[in-house]
């Protein structure tokens, strides 16, 4: 899969990230964050038409690509608190069930 992430890719990614400079994740917490990633909304797990799909592609500053992005990859939800009320963001949270 890292054949995937050479040349074309850097071309492509930085050019997305051009576009949309901001973190998708930090917009919805109301903090404007410079994206440094181009995320895969759906992990292609190496499927060429996900892979290349602008569609399914989202810009995120590391720290959400790194944490938050892969915790929902791998849970379906996000740990991440609202510091104004104390409660998980994510409505799939099972605290918010």
């Amino acid at each position: 899969m890292s054949g995937l992430y050479g040349y074309r890719w850097q071309v492509r990614s930085k050019c997305f990230l051009a576009a949309h400079p901001l973190c998708v994740m930090c917009q919805r917490q109301g903090r404007p964050t410079a994206a440094t990633v181009v995320d895969h909304i759906v992990r292609h797990k190496g499927n060429l038409t996900l892979f290349w799909d602008e569609t399914n592609w989202q810009p995120l500053c590391k720290p959400h690509h790194d944490r938050t992005k892969q915790r929902i990859d791998v849970h379906g939800y996000s740990n991440e608190v609202d510091p104004s009320t104390g409660l998980y963001r994510d409505p799939r949270h099972p605290s918010n069930r």
